[in-house]
């Protein structure tokens, strides 16, 4: 994964690829300075599963912003979730099958230069029904998808602006 900041419009773009199915990926980004950052965020599925929600939660200095001006969006998903301590945002409705891109875009507040978040991604169990399936995602976003392994990476930031 690698990342661009533009620090005049507060905008950072990241892309990369995830190929594990049995961990989450904790993301520490390395800004040039702390506030409001507007996150473009791609990465693509190179894993043999289709993934039908994607979450991200973040550390002690970050919360997502949750506001009516800011944009919370994804081209493969038509539904997001905040919950209300801004800690964890998840995206669903929707499904990024193996090889495709996903696109998300959301604003994070940072008082530290190097917030991380961790990413989940959840595939519905291939034996589950289709009512199954839909009330285990309806509990996992109610809820937060649970916890598992994890690998951590940090992206380098290219700043310009």
């Amino acid at each position: 994964m690698a990342g661009v900041a533009d620090v005049r419009r507060r905008v950072l773009m990241i892309s990369g690829a995830i190929d594990t199915v049995d961990h989450d990926v904790s993301v520490t980004v390395n800004l040039p300075e702390p506030g409001r950052w507007q996150i473009i965020k791609s990465e693509t599925n190179l894993t043999d599963r289709t993934w039908v929600a994607m979450q991200a939660a973040t550390d002690e200095d970050s919360v997502f912003v949750d506001d009516e001006d800011t944009l919370v969006m994804s081209r493969q998903f038509t539904k997001s979730l905040i919950t209300p301590d801004q800690r964890r945002l998840t995206f669903y409705g929707g499904e990024v099958r193996p090889g495709e891109a996903v696109v998300k875009m959301y604003s994070l507040e940072t008082t530290g230069r190097k917030p991380t978040y961790a990413y989940s991604r959840y595939s519905p169990v291939a034996t589950d029904s289709p009512e199954a399936a839909a009330a285990t995602l309806d509990k996992l976003v109610a809820e937060g998808l649970p916890q598992r392994p994890v690998i951590e990476i940090i992206v380098p930031v290219t700043v310009i602006g």
